[in-house]
């Protein structure tokens, strides 16, 4: 079974996802980490039942890695189009206790196991060779904690929660139907639409939010 870990909002440059993040939900999110092994850093903020909500973007001062970065963030212009779109909550992970099952016939869909980091790996991602997301982003992608879950201690919570989460996508009924496959828990609802866009509802402080 896969389960709901984290929403993705894929940025130009971490300042501009911040920003949008808080034009939206009327929220801080704070530095996360970097990731010297990805070429890539972060934000993140707690969004209850341990999901949470990643803001990614290159790490201009990173060395980039041997492979693909994850999350498509290598091709630049492709993360700019969807910026410029509004397609700025572009995906989310989901957790699984064996990625060897679940990527068993489906790496033209997750691409293939990479452990992480290199040098004394603690998880497994799976990411294409392109580092492209999956299905453009309307598949999750896998990560595999070796059963460790992922400790929330180190991800601020300012009493945001998710509250519901919606994928939008012309063809909703075989990616409803993926979903089911594929035995994931907690699921974004899916819903038919011209354009691939996610939606999710958000409760803060200051009241129920959305992010896009």
């Amino acid at each position: 079974m896969l389960k709901l870990d984290h929403l993705v909002v894929v940025a130009p440059t971490l300042a501009e996802g911040v920003a949008h993040v808080r034009s939206c939900i009327d929220v801080e999110v704070p530095f996360g980490q970097r990731h010297a092994y990805m070429g890539s850093h972060n934000h993140l903020l707690q969004l209850g039942d341990s999901v949470y909500l990643e803001i990614v973007a290159v790490d201009p001062d990173g060395e980039p890695p041997a492979r693909a970065r994850w999350f498509g963030l290598d091709d630049r212009r492709a993360v700019q189009a969807d910026w410029d779109r509004g397609r700025r909550l572009r995906g989310w992970v989901a957790t699984s206790d064996d990625i060897d099952l679940a990527l068993a016939g489906r790496e033209r869909v997750f691409g293939r196991k990479v452990s992480l980091p290199p040098a004394e790996p603690s998880f497994e991602f799976a990411i294409a060779d392109d580092g492209a997301l999956p299905l453009d982003g309307a598949a999750p992608c896998l990560i595999d904690r070796r059963g460790q879950p992922r400790s929330m201690a180190a991800i601020a919570d300012v009493g945001a929660r998710l509250r519901s989460f919606t994928l939008v996508h012309p063809q909703a009924a075989a990616i409803g139907a993926l979903y089911r496959e594929l035995a994931v828990d907690r699921p974004p609802a899916v819903v038919a639409g011209s354009d691939l866009r996610y939606r999710a509802q958000i409760e803060t402080p200051a009241g129920v939010k959305e992010l896009f």
